[in-house]
C-alpha cells in the first residue's frame, strides 16, 4: 500500500500544473454530468490567452462552463456529443460544435482514433488500497478516453462514490492527481404533473411482471416509478440511475430476480440526482455502471428478456418519425441513447420500446403530435422503429401499421384541440 501511496502522491499537483502541458491545438476530453472536473476547467480558463484552437470532446456538460463564453472564440471550441443548457447557445450561435452520435457507439469515436485525444480530464473517486480510482458517476465513454489519451489527468474527490462494474481505472493510467473536495452538481426530483401523472398511467399498464426497463430523469418516468407498485420482479438496465430508481428498489419494486441479463443487478453508465442518491450507490454492490458501447448496445439491451424501453420526444409527425435531438434547426440535445434502447427492446423477447410525448407544448398553444416534422428537424427515431407512442391521451401501437393507419392512432392520442386540423392536413395527404 505505501509503494502505490507512493506512486500517487508523486503525480498529485495543482490544477495549474496539471493543465500546464495542454498545448494549442490539442483535443481535451471532459468528463460529464455529475462528473465535470470542475477545477480543471477553471485551470484551463486561466491560460486562455497562452492557447488557441483547443477542441473540448464532452458528453452533457452540467453547472458553469466559463470555456463555452463568447470571449473563449478562438481559444476553445466545445465540441458536445450531447448539448445541454450550459452550450446550447453557444452551438446555436456557431461558436461551438455538436457531433450526432449514438450513445453506444461514444466510446469507439475515440477508440479507434477517429477523434484523437492528446489529454482526457476526469473526476474520480480516491484511490482504494489496491490502487485503483473509479469513474463513479459518469463511466459513459470516460474510461475509452483514459485509455486512448495521451495524456491523463484525474480530479480526485472523495465526495465522489465508488461505483462498482467496469469503473475502474489505475493509478498506473494517470498522469496527474489534483485533489479537489467540490460537491458534485445535483438534479433535484420535481413532482410530476397531471400530464405526466396520466402518460405514466398509460405506461404502467404496459409494464408486465418481470419486466427491465430503461428509463430517464424527469416527470414522466417519475410517474411511471410512483404506479408501478404490485409489479413484481422488475429489472433495470439503463443509462441513467435516478433518486426514483432507488425509491423503487427501497420498496422492493426493483429486484432484477427475473433479469435474464446480470440478474439481480442495476445495470448503468451513468448516475444523476441527489447527494443520497450519490450516497445510496457508494460501494454498494446491488449497482453496477459500465462503459456505454456495453450498457447501449443494442444487442446487449436486446438479451433482456421483456425490455421496456420509456424514451422523450420532442415531436412526432403523423407518420411515425420522431425528433428529439432538435426543434426545427435549433439543436437542443442529442442522439443520446434513445435509437440504442428502442432497437434493443424491439429485439428483445416480449420487449417494448416507448416513444413518451405530452400532446401540447408551450401551454397547449403547440400540438407536439404534427402533420410534418419542422423544417430542418432532424429524425432520432424513424419510423420503421417506431412501436408504442404514448401521450396523456392514450397509446397508439405503430408496429406493423401501414401510414393511414398510423395517422388515424396518432391523431387519436393528439390534443382534441388539434385532431381536427391534423385529420385535415392527414386528408390533403392521403393518409385519410
Amino acid at each position: 500500500m505505501s509503494r502505490l501511496l507512493d506512486a500517487y502522491n508523486a503525480k498529485k499537483m495543482t490544477a495549474r500544473d496539471a493543465v500546464a502541458k495542454i498545448k494549442s491545438g490539442d483535443k481535451v476530453y471532459l468528463s460529464g454530468n455529475a462528473a465535470v472536473p470542475t477545477e480543471l476547467i477553471a485551470a484551463l480558463a486561466e491560460r486562455k490567452n497562452e492557447l488557441s484552437d483547443i477542441e473540448l470532446l464532452h458528453v452533457l456538460l452540467l453547472g458553469n462552463d466559463p470555456l463555452s463564453m463568447p470571449d473563449m472564440v478562438g481559444h476553445f471550441f466545445h465540441n458536445a456529443m450531447f448539448v445541454g443548457p450550459g452550450d446550447r447557445e453557444a452551438v446555436n450561435s456557431g461558436r461551438a460544435g455538436y457531433i450526432p452520435s449514438h450513445l453506444h457507439e461514444m466510446p469507439k469515436i475515440v477508440k479507434d482514433g477517429i477523434i484523437k485525444l492528446n489529454a482526457a480530464f476526469v473526476q474520480t473517486s480516491p484511490p482504494d488500497e489496491h490502487g485503483f480510482v473509479s469513474l463513479g458517476v459518469e463511466v459513459l465513454m470516460s474510461k475509452a478516453a483514459v485509455e486512448a489519451a495521451d495524456y491523463v489527468v484525474a480530479q480526485v474527490n472523495p465526495l465522489m462514490p465508488r461505483t462498482l462494474g467496469n469503473s475502474f481505472i489505475h493509478i498506473s493510467q494517470i498522469d496527474a492527481f489534483v485533489e479537489s473536495s467540490l460537491a458534485l452538481p445535483q438534479l433535484s426530483k420535481k413532482p410530476f404533473s397531471e400530464t405526466e401523472y396520466k402518460i405514466g398511467e398509460h405506461i404502467a399498464n404496459l409494464i408486465e411482471d418481470g419486466s427491465t426497463l430503461q428509463l430517464g430523469i424527469g416527470g414522466i418516468p417519475d410517474a411511471v416509478l410512483s404506479l408501478i407498485e404490485g409489479k413484481r420482479d422488475l429489472g433495470i438496465h439503463t443509462e441513467m440511475i435516478s433518486d426514483g430508481i432507488v425509491e423503487a428498489v427501497d420498496k422492493g419494486i426493483i429486484t432484477g430476480a427475473r433479469k435474464t441479463l446480470h440478474p439481480g443487478k442495476v445495470i448503468a453508465t451513468f448516475i444523476l440526482g441527489s447527494e443520497k442518491l450519490y450516497e445510496y450507490v457508494n460501494d454498494n454492490p446491488l449497482f453496477e455502471l459500465h462503459p456505454a458501447d456495453y450498457t447501449n448496445d443494442p444487442f446487449i439491451v436486446a438479451q433482456n428478456h421483456k425490455m421496456v424501453a420509456i424514451n422523450s420526444a420532442l415531436q412526432v409527425d403523423l407518420t411515425g418519425q420522431v425528433s428529439s435531438d432538435s426543434i426545427g434547426t435549433r439543436i437542443y440535445s442529442g442522439f443520446g441513447g434513445q435509437l440504442d434502447f428502442i432497437r434493443g427492446a424491439s429485439h428483445s423477447p416480449g420487449g417494448k420500446p416507448i416513444i413518451a410525448i405530452s400532446s401540447t407544448a408551450q401551454d397547449g398553444k403547440v400540438s407536439r403530435i404534427v402533420p410534418e416534422l419542422l423544417p430542418g428537424a432532424g429524425v432520432v427515431t424513424t419510423r420503421a422503429d417506431v412501436h408504442y407512442v404514448v401521450t396523456e391521451f392514450g397509446v397508439a401501437n405503430l408496429y406493423g401499421r401501414n401510414l393511414q393507419e398510423r395517422a388515424k392512432a396518432l391523431i387519436a392520442i393528439a390534443h382534441p384541440d388539434f385532431r381536427e386540423e391534423l385529420t385535415e392536413k392527414a386528408r390533403e395527404r392521403n393518409l385519410i
